[in-house]
């Protein structure tokens, strides 16, 4: 089986316009997401940010949960919170992954030529490098971002008749990790 990582990205993302902006991170997204991460064995958990004051805050949150009060309280979160790291970009992220790695990128609107869920589970169960899964904030992954990726996973499609897709980055994580990972 193939290492699988995964990269949460708030920079460069879009905005509801689809213009290029810098997302705030977030509480629940480090440790919400370093939870599903662990449950599903992933090998890392980075949150890239360009902004020293956003990844010390990162640093911050991830003390408190490994060494303050937290791992005093909810002890359960210290194995979680061991495999987040705080990163300054994709490129960071990448190089820690180790050489060769894949870059797996997510999308609500992915349509076109996708890599299906069950063949990215066939990919992971084979040989290869390993693999960094990409999640974006706020509106999605820039072009940028979309353009350097070896994948685009298939779109977690909504039953809804009204074709509302709109879930946050946790949800979409753990339900993409589930797909992917989980027993079958």
């Amino acid at each position: 089986m193939r290492p699988v990582s995964a990269v949460l990205i708030h920079h460069p993302i879009l905005d509801r316009e689809r213009a290029i902006v810098t997302g705030a991170i977030t509480n629940l997204d480090l440790h919400d997401i370093s939870r599903s991460a662990h449950t599903y064995g992933l090998a890392a958990y980075y949150v890239a940010h360009p902004i020293a004051a956003q990844r010390e805050l990162a640093a911050r949150i991830r003390e408190h949960w490994l060494t303050g009060s937290g791992s005093r309280r909810i002890p359960d979160r210290v194995p979680p919170m061991r495999g987040l790291s705080i990163v300054a970009s994709l490129d960071e992220a990448l190089t820690a992954a180790g050489p060769g790695t894949e870059l797996w990128v997510t999308s609500a609107q992915a349509s076109g030529a996708c890599l299906s869920h069950e063949q990215a589970r066939l990919q992971i169960r084979g040989e290869g490098p390993p693999i960094l899964i990409a999640f974006g904030t706020g509106w999605g992954l820039a072009d940028e971002v979309m353009k350097r990726a070896d994948f685009l996973l298939a779109a977690i499609q909504s039953p809804r008749e009204d074709g509302f897709n709109h879930l946050s980055v946790r949800a979409a994580a753990a339900i993409t990790f589930d797909r992917l990972l989980g027993p079958r």
